[in-house]
């Protein structure tokens, strides 16, 4: 049970814009422990969806905020997360699960007031997607 936790914990702090490895906490739980792998994708797909929520709700608040020297994203990529947010509309959000642009993307679709039903199914998707990738190479299936 406690495996389960710190995966989770792990990929909801890595979905939220402090950086953490959820891949890597997959990857070792594949390897060391006996769980079920189906299991242990949607404990991962679950903590870094929930995550990726915070990141949005923070949205829906915190622009008004966006000066601030405490504030999570700078203004250049905020800016550049909004441009491609209009650019390409809510199917970004696939990209959720990316390094580096996916927390902003998130963050975003909350300042940009994304429909939240809408907002989980496609980062619940890309998340989902990510963890099953990574586990397929686990199994040696792109090699």
């Amino acid at each position: 049970m406690l495996n389960y936790f710190i995966l989770f914990s792990t990929a909801f702090i890595a979905a939220t814009l402090i950086p953490a490895q959820s891949e890597a906490a997959l990857l070792s739980m594949l390897v060391l422990s006996n769980s079920s792998a189906a299991i242990l994708i949607l404990v991962a797909t679950a903590g870094n969806v929930l995550g990726s929520t915070v990141n949005w709700w923070l949205g829906t608040k915190i622009e008004k905020y966006k000066d601030r020297k405490w504030f999570p994203v700078s203004e250049k990529r905020l800016i550049q997360a909004q441009s491609y947010y209009h650019k390409f509309g809510s199917i970004i959000l696939l990209l959720s699960w990316l390094p580096v642009i996916g927390d902003p993307i998130t963050l975003v679709s909350g300042v940009l007031k994304e429909n939240i039903y809408k907002f989980l199914i496609l980062v619940t998707l890309a998340k989902f997607g990510r963890y099953l990738v990574i586990y397929l190479s686990y199994l040696g299936l792109f090699n």
